[in-house]
């Protein structure tokens, strides 16, 4: 209902400018005839469109005026406590609304980040296992490489 009474207001409002536009620029310019008297020089020279005159307005000059900027136009509260109860439940929900809306976009950034970090620590995981199992093989091949060595000594190697 408001949405409708403000269309027509605006419509209407367009429509009296638009009018209001017409009318001025559609009315004939008649031109001033001097009174007779000691002033008539004087009212000729700011006639004539050469002469060193001030302007009047800005709008002469091919300024455009500065215009306000436009206002939304919106209908007074209802005293209706049934539109009023409406109203802020539709408020409520867009509250609400908004609300999980931020939340929800909170917690999948924290999953997000949860998960970066959990993929990290499995991959460092992975990176110390390989390393572990370098370093135990490495081990594995010194002590036979010392065995081996001893052997060829002439020791016995006693199990």
């Amino acid at each position: 209902m408001t949405q409708i009474r403000t269309l027509l207001i605006g419509t209407a409002m367009t429509a009296f400018a638009a009018t209001a536009a017409v009318a001025q620029t559609s009315q004939p310019v008649q031109p001033i005839q001097p009174a007779a008297g000691v002033n008539t020089q004087a009212q000729l020279q700011a006639q004539t469109p050469g002469a060193d005159v001030a302007p009047a307005a800005p709008a002469a000059q091919g300024v455009q005026p500065v215009t306000p900027p436009p206002m939304r136009l919106t209908a007074p509260g209802s005293a209706d406590p049934l539109v009023q109860k409406r109203e802020a439940n539709a408020k409520a929900s867009a509250e609400y609304r908004a609300s999980k809306k931020a939340s929800n976009a909170e917690l999948k950034q924290q999953q997000k980040a949860a998960k970066s970090e959990y993929t990290e620590q499995v991959r460092d995981a992975k990176i110390n296992m390989k390393a572990d199992k370098q370093a135990a093989s490495n081990e594995m091949k010194m002590n036979m490489q010392g065995q081996a060595g001893a052997q060829t000594d002439g020791g016995e190697v006693k199990h």
